[in-house]
């Protein structure tokens, strides 16, 4: 369990006082540890968690702690200098992205941790596209200064080249690898050196040492040089020779990050505790405050025109619930961010994205997995709500009267499932249960039937995803399963335009059934899904029949014509058709238009996609040749390498089919010094000689 949090106090501090913001990196560069010592360091924590002791306290699952790694997004309250800090440390790992989309989505900063020996790796590049995607201003901690290999400057220049940014480091090291004393900050031209108190809570402020005034010098001027470019006044300043003060620079570089000009350096090391200071400042001078960001745009649902909501308190309540989370002993949480407005324990809010009233009986502060009850929440806060029985991930919550519905969260498609059944007949109706619980939890996590089979098909982000879901339901839900072999998500989608004309006719006693339909099929962009086109003029066909044609459609796509997997990508339009005013119904023209799906789609050249992943592989040099040797084995193409300290890192993309127990082989292949990162990339045609072996199968 983990240690009861410091009670919050002076809750309702000014929205400008507020700091909305979440710890995002590349798995293993340092996250969790980083948030474990802003916790201690802003008094929240006594004791300073740590991953190898298993006692962090935002790594609270026991699947987290015994993998020692991040699964669920954890949130917590802080405060650091009379500014409160709402933070949510974020999984690293791939499997779990969509804790960090929904967490991004409502954030109003970042603080993005990298490796100073690894540097940009492909999560770091995914985590920071996600952030671009939301516009959330972010700063940098170039963290494990103190590792072998710790390169600050080649990091910088790698965040500049592999991510586009424009990175301003605001303090440069002392000392690097073993030496690592701490950091010099650029602003105040201070030495803050480390060593006097092994929890780094004590530390010296010193000038600066002698051996380092020249690159301290050096860097001040580039740090003020990349400053002014974002600011006329303080440009016209720097070019004149005139002194720019301390509180103009730190006032350009907020405005500066904010408006997504310039990202912040920073460095150190958490695990040895220097350097995490300057970050909380730093999070407190150049993130927002939900003030900075001043409105949220949305969507009227009645009219469908674009509304604004203010963040400020005095303002109609509007929300985005961005989590479920379901509690052992409070049942169902739903995190939500306040925008605007305030909302009290026991009062009704309207789900605008439903169309239905919510009751929320509890408002909660959360600490990882405890929780503090309070009876009021304001604007720029982040709560969970005890309650709500229908809200979703994504749904808006607001005032009745001033409905808004606020830009969703989008998750990406499982690519990988597995067949599960219970281990006794008994359990059938409880699997039913527990994984629709899970299911609400988790966006990219689907469940399906295979009726031929008779099957339950779970699917989700990655082989660990699923691993994680079946030990949660053995451990949380008490519910025992047998698991498959883990399946590809295949999908199918066709490469040129056709037609097909489809009648449905039943003769029985009585009503018979009529349905018949004209239609026409195009291919669409890859990504772009699925759009349905009424185009029958005339009343041809009634207009109460084209929901049901449609319903069939849908149904159709989802069972595909090659290989049974589902049918994506494509655009299908009615055009014309006719009815029977008495045999005529909603089945008969569902059923038709099921039919006709499959009759065009047949016709339009249908191909079969797989997933493609991008694969990071890092290895000693002298097994590069045999890695890449294999990675072409498996159909996998090579797309660079780059060179880094004693190891040579593999670019690739190489089909998910392929990739099954990759980690043993690459262990084997390498005496267990090679280690990989994969994530799903595109999907592309399967080629003839492998959709002929999974047809013949």
């Amino acid at each position: 369990m983990a240690q009861q949090p410091v009670k919050t106090t002076n809750r309702n501090v000014p929205i400008d006082k507020i700091r909305n913001f979440g710890i995002i990196a590349h798995i293993d560069s340092g996250k969790t540890t980083t948030s474990e010592r802003i916790l201690f360091y802003t008094g929240k924590s006594y004791k300073i968690g740590d991953i190898d002791e298993g006692n962090t306290q935002l790594d609270w699952m026991d699947q987290e702690r015994e993998r020692g790694i991040t699964i669920v997004s954890a949130a917590t309250t802080t405060f650091w200098k009379g500014y409160r800090f709402n933070l949510i440390d974020t999984p690293g790992h791939v499997d779990f992205t969509a804790e960090v989309e929904r967490s991004l989505r409502v954030l109003d900063g970042g603080v993005v941790v990298f490796d100073a020996e690894e540097g940009v790796q492909s999560q770091s590049e995914t985590v920071w596209r996600q952030a671009d995607k939301y516009r959330v201003p972010r700063l940098c901690f170039i963290n494990k200064m103190d590792k072998l290999g710790a390169n600050f400057e080649g990091t910088v220049e790698e965040i500049r080249d592999r991510l586009g940014a424009n990175p301003v480091p605001l303090v440069i090291p002392i000392g690097k690898e073993d030496e690592f004393k701490g950091v010099i900050d650029l602003i105040e031209m201070k030495a803050y050196v480390y060593g006097i108190d092994p929890t780094g809570v004590k530390y010296e402020t010193l000038d600066i040492p002698e051996d380092l005034k020249e690159a301290a010098a050096a860097a001040r001027a580039h740090m003020i040089e990349k400053i002014a470019e974002t600011d006329d006044a303080l440009l016209e300043k720097y070019l004149n020779g005139d002194e720019i003060s301390n509180s103009e620079i730190k006032k350009a570089i907020r405005a500066a990050t904010i408006g997504y000009k310039i990202i912040p350096i920073f460095c150190g090391t958490s695990l040895r505790n220097k350097g995490v200071q300057p970050v909380l400042d730093a999070i407190v001078d150049f993130l927002p405050s939900p003030n900075d960001l001043k409105v949220i745009k949305g969507e009227d649902p009645n009219t469908g025109e674009e509304v604004e909501r203010r963040l400020v308190n005095e303002e109609k309540f509007s929300a985005l619930a961005f989590k479920i989370q379901l509690d052992p002993h409070v049942g169902k949480i739903t995190y939500t961010r306040i925008y605007s407005g305030t909302l009290e324990a026991g009062s009704y809010v309207y789900n605008a994205s439903k169309g239905i009233k919510e009751r929320v009986s509890r408002i909660l502060l959360m600490h990882a997995n405890t929780r503090e009850e309070i009876d009021k929440a304001y604007a720029g806060e982040i709560v969970a709500l005890v309650g709500p029985k229908d809200t979703k991930t994504g749904d808006s919550l607001c005032d009745e009267n001033a409905p808004i519905i606020l830009e969703k969260i989008t998750f990406p498609e499982p690519v990988i499932s597995l067949a599960i059944e219970p281990k006794t007949k008994a359990d059938q109706e409880k699997l039913g249960y527990v994984l629709q619980r899970l299911a609400d939890e988790d966006p990219t996590f689907r469940v399906s039937m295979n009726h031929e089979t008779n099957q339950t098909i779970m699917a989700g982000m990655g082989e660990l995803h699923l691993e994680i879901l079946v030990d949660r339901m053995k451990r949380e839900m008490g519910m025992d399963v047998n698991v498959g072999k883990p399946q590809v998500a295949y999908k199918e989608t066709i490469t040129q335009e056709a037609q097909a004309e489809t009648k449905y006719i039943k003769q029985t006693g009585g009503h018979g059934q009529y349905g018949h339909v004209l239609v026409k099929i195009r291919p669409l962009g890859r990504g772009e899904g699925f759009k349905f086109v009424n185009s029958v003029k005339g009343g041809a066909i009634p207009s109460e029949f084209i929901p049901s044609i449609e319903k069939g459609v849908i149904e159709a796509k989802e069972k595909g014509v090659l290989l049974g997997y589902p049918l994506v990508d494509f655009e299908l339009e009615v055009y014309d058709g006719s009815y029977h005013d008495v045999d005529s119904s909603d089945m008969a023209f569902k059923i038709t238009g099921s039919m006709a799906l499959q009759e065009a789609a047949k016709k339009a050249k249908p191909i079969l996609l797989e997933p493609i992943m991008k694969l990071e592989i890092t290895v000693p040099e002298d097994f590069m040749g045999i890695v890449i040797g294999d990675v072409s084995a498996k159909r996998g193409r090579i797309s660079g390498t780059d060179r880094k300290a004693r190891a040579v890192v593999i670019h690739a993309h190489a089909p998910l089919a392929e990739l099954s127990g990759y980690a043993t082989n690459l262990r084997s292949m390498t005496e267990g010094r090679g280690v990989f990162y994969m994530e799903p990339s595109h999907y592309e045609e399967v080629p003839a000689n492998v959709l002929a072996s999974l047809q013949s199968k």
